[in-house]
């Protein structure tokens, strides 16, 4: 929860167009401010004041803790002008938080954090448990200094500025070690535990259990992804309250799942009492792991610890048409999530800028579009975190489809939706898209030409607007001359025709045009040209394609 306070009316109308955007995230404080504050800083997880950083400072001093329990405080100015975070940029969140709320209010986000204003990711923000001295091995990643990066525990982690060896450590591991001097230690959620437990098993005992298997096996508590079991003890108490003391859901399977798994240790007992001869080993090893640890047993309960693989993740990236400004913010994110990027090399020199520092850049020409694909599915199942970019929408003409062929289900796959060329052009254009329409490529590199042809044709049978990409070439002159020939068998000669040039770049041009005015040697493969359908008009210098088809009602009466 976000707890708001003001102090004076301009505060207040800031205050409540927060309230109003976030209604399930905020709560409003009223009265006196040092006591909205004191209150505040005790019952939410970040605060946003709309005081003066003076005065909150004043205020949040006597309260603060550490770094870890301390909310992320906010300050906005009376003017509305600045986001400032102020206490807990990274475990509170503030940072985060002030980006945001300058992006509803209008504010420009104050961030002061060393890692954050150099693009760096934080150590203690990559979502995984930190341990060891984070200040001074940050410290050495900012000045520059030779930080080495040991992965033990493959995970996909953000791009760090790191080398083969160094003085300092950021080291990646599910084992129970204790940081060295000058390291950091960051615990993925490897481990998946298996439990089982008889009914009324307390709690004390389930986690001793858990605790001992983990122990004698050199493993960390810290790296527990989840716990596991059947359906039948999913509201078990002692199991129920072992997931919560350790900060980890509890994930439960069928009996029937469950007796499919192959286990090295079945029992009869749990299958005359449940259903599965086997349940702490079977729950943990859903999850493909190797088993780390066989099934051990107390009293009255199991467990059993599986490492699962770390699952690479690729996100495919829409850039949109080029403009910055139609990048969206999920595309941003990913790319600074990312530590390895892939894509055509123009591409790259469009958001080179957006990168974090340390990402490894792997790019090439026109023509490789395959061998980009298969090169971002090895990185990910690698365990990257692995952005592959195109122009656009990455699932239009783009890279999403040679890569999900390649891609199986060992790796995460995020598609990042992006503007389209089309979209783009229409937006120019007017609203030429406002009926039914389709997007047709002319190249026939891929796809033959007669398969072109026959989509043409129904396309201009059915009366539905054509987006055409790829209409023309050097090589390539005659595809766009036949298209329109097809369409003008079924549309009138004045039928309105968009033709835009590098929709959205600072070199854009567009110009609207006829079926029969047309000169296809004036399109090139940085060109998307429109044709309307047999209701399009031009309005005002503008392509409209009206919802319905009332002008032609009207034109017939």
């Amino acid at each position: 929860m976000i707890g708001l306070i003001s102090a004076t009316a301009a505060g207040a109308a800031a205050r409540d167009r927060l309230a109003a955007a976030w209604p399930e995230r905020t709560r409003v404080y009223e009265g006196p401010v040092g006591d909205a504050v004191r209150a505040a800083f005790g019952e939410c997880e970040q605060l946003v004041c709309f005081l003066a950083t003076g005065a909150v400072v004043r205020l949040v001093a006597p309260l603060l803790g550490d770094k870890v329990s301390d909310p992320g405080v906010v300050c906005v100015d009376e003017g509305g002008r600045f986001a400032v975070s102020l206490v807990g940029g990274h475990g509170g969140g503030a940072n985060e938080l002030a980006r945001e709320v300058g992006e509803l209010l209008g504010a420009e986000p104050v961030v002061t954090t060393a890692t954050d204003s150099v693009g760096m990711a934080g150590l203690d923000t990559l979502g995984l448990p930190v341990e060891g001295d984070v200040a001074a091995v940050s410290r050495a990643l900012l000045d520059g200094e030779p930080v080495a990066l040991r992965v033990e525990s493959a995970w996909p982690l953000p791009a760090l500025p790191v080398v083969a060896d160094g003085s300092y450590t950021v080291r990646v591991t599910d084992r129970a070690v204790q940081p060295a001097a000058h390291e950091v230690v960051l615990r993925p959620p490897s481990l998946v535990v298996g439990v089982g437990a008889s009914k009324g098993a307390p709690v004390d005992e389930v986690l001793a259990l858990i605790e001992d298997a983990l122990r004698e096996a050199g493993l960390s508590p810290r790296s527990i992804a989840e716990l596991a079991t059947i359906d039948a003890k999913a509201e078990e108490p002692g199991i129920v309250a072992a997931a919560e003391r350790l900060g980890v859901p509890l994930v439960t399977h069928s009996a029937e799942r469950l007796a499919a798994v192959t286990v090295p240790n079945p029992s009869d007992a749990p299958l005359a009492a449940v259903g599965t001869p086997s349940v702490a080993e079977a729950s943990a090893l859903i999850s493909c792991g190797e088993l780390v640890v066989p099934k051990r047993k107390s009293a009255m309960a199991t467990c059993a610890v599986v490492r699962r693989p770390a699952r690479g993740r690729l996100a495919v990236v829409g850039l949109g048409p080029g403009a910055r400004d139609l990048l969206t913010p999920r595309a941003k994110a990913e790319l600074r999530r990312a530590s390895v990027l892939v894509g055509l090399d123009q591409y790259v020199d469009q958001i080179r800028d957006l990168l974090r520092p340390g990402t490894r850049i792997l790019q090439s020409g026109l023509g490789a579009e395959e061998e980009r694909a298969r090169t971002a599915v090895e990185e990910a199942r690698k365990g990257q975190a692995v952005a592959l970019i195109g122009s656009g929408d990455a699932g239009v003409y783009a890279m999403a489809s040679p890569a999900l062929a390649e891609a199986s289900d060992d790796i995460d796959v995020v598609g990042v939706p992006g503007v389209t060329a089309a979209l783009a052009a229409g937006a120019i254009l007017g609203a030429p898209l406002g009926h039914d329409h389709v997007s047709i490529s002319l190249s026939d590199l891929h796809t033959p030409w007669e398969v072109i042809e026959r989509r043409v044709r129904a396309a201009a049978e059915a009366d539905i607007v054509v987006t055409f990409y790829n209409p023309r070439s050097r090589g390539r002159d005659w595809q766009l001359p036949k298209a329109l020939a097809i369409l003008a068998e079924h549309r009138a000669p004045t039928t309105p025709v968009g033709v835009v040039r590098n929709a959205s770049r600072p070199d854009e041009s567009s110009r609207l045009t006829t079926l029969t005015a047309l000169d296809p040697a004036t399109v090139d493969m940085m060109t998307v040209v429109t044709v309307g359908n047999t209701a399009t008009r031009e309005i005002a210098g503008r392509m409209v394609t009206p919802r319905g088809y009332r002008w032609q009602q009207e034109e017939a009466r």
